[in-house]
């Protein structure tokens, strides 16, 4: 089934979406990486405030290009999202509903997806530019001496995904494996 989705998106809508379904999404996003990740989970430690609110938030794990004169962004490609693995239970349980990257999570993060309604969508790997002409504005909102890896707030249309991994517990991915075990 195809969504066009709307970000942010709260924890029913979450429930909407099944692994391998195809998403447009459009709207307000942010990007970190491990780094970042690391810096906001040391704020939440010190009861200090994140840069963004958490609350039905999408992250989009990319550190991308430098911009060429004319463009908003440079290439935009996800980045392996099991770097984010160690930090991104606890965002979810704040309130994160969306995580956007590619390759393989692990079984703390599904269990925290499953408990408290939150989505891992998958992004077209190597496809950077593609991805950067769904990026309309950008701008640094965190940690700018990150450089690539600075936290930015993103506005999107109709960007690509698909989602890996629903809200309970379904994996494209094992079940991509289990539909070829069968033949």
């Amino acid at each position: 089934m195809h969504h066009n989705v709307n970000a942010p998106f709260d924890r029913e809508a979450v429930k909407t979406f099944k692994a391998g379904d195809t998403i447009s999404l459009s709207g307000t996003i942010y990007t970190a990486r491990d780094a970042a990740h690391k810096k906001m989970i040391e704020l939440i430690k010190e009861n200090k405030p994140l840069p963004f609110d958490i609350k039905n938030s999408t992250i989009y794990y990319v550190g991308p290009c430098p911009s060429r004169e004319g463009e908003v962004i440079g290439s935009a490609g996800p980045t392996t999202s099991y770097r984010m693995d160690a930090y991104a239970p606890t965002l979810i349980e704040l309130g994160q509903t969306g995580m956007i990257g590619k390759g393989l999570r692990g079984q703390n993060v599904i269990n925290a997806m499953k408990e408290f309604g939150a989505v891992y969508f998958g992004a077209i790997g190597g496809a950077g530019a593609l991805m950067a002409e769904c990026i309309k504005s950008q701008e640094i909102i965190a940690f700018p001496e990150l450089g690539a890896e600075a936290v930015r707030k993103l506005e999107v249309r109709e960007l690509p995904l698909t989602v890996i991994i629903d809200c309970y517990g379904n994996n494209l991915y094992e079940m991509g494996k289990a539909k070829y075990r069968k033949i």
